[in-house]
């Protein structure tokens, strides 16, 4: 049986994207093979994001940042957005699309250890929503 295929899509691919993949693959990739891009790629991986999943024993540490044009000829079963522009500016031709929204852990404010905390965050909530809809889903 082959696994269904998911492209987990933001703005800049940097932060949410990349935990999402990264949680997919490791708690469904059983079922699943998770992918994520950016309608603008930042070109890196926020180092927040990478000790985050590192946290909960998930290494995105190889991760790049990519564009949605790479899975252009992809057939994929579902793409999700987590941020508000990305699902306003998803390419048309990606197919079966779902929003689930998440604040940009990047744009937190404070100290090292209260952005670290909303990083968390936005971790814990993506793994319970977004697992959740694909698990409900396959």
């Amino acid at each position: 049986m082959s696994k269904k295929e998911v492209l987990i899509l933001c703005t800049g691919n940097s932060c949410r994207s990349h935990m999402a993949e990264g949680m997919v693959n490791y708690y469904l990739g059983d079922e699943w093979k998770a992918y994520s891009a950016g309608t603008e790629p930042a070109g890196y991986v926020h180092p927040m994001a990478i000790a985050v999943l590192a946290e909960i024993g998930i290494d995105i540490s190889t991760h790049i940042s990519k564009s949605t044009d790479r899975f252009r000829n992809m057939s994929l079963d579902w793409v999700i957005t987590v941020c508000d522009d990305a699902a306003e500016n998803c390419p048309v031709w990606l197919g079966q699309k779902v929003h689930l929204g998440f604040p940009d852990p990047a744009k937190a404010t404070g100290t090292e250890v209260e952005k670290m905390m909303v990083f968390r965050q936005v971790r814990d909530d993506i793994r319970a929503q977004l697992i959740e809809f694909l698990a409900t889903a396959a």
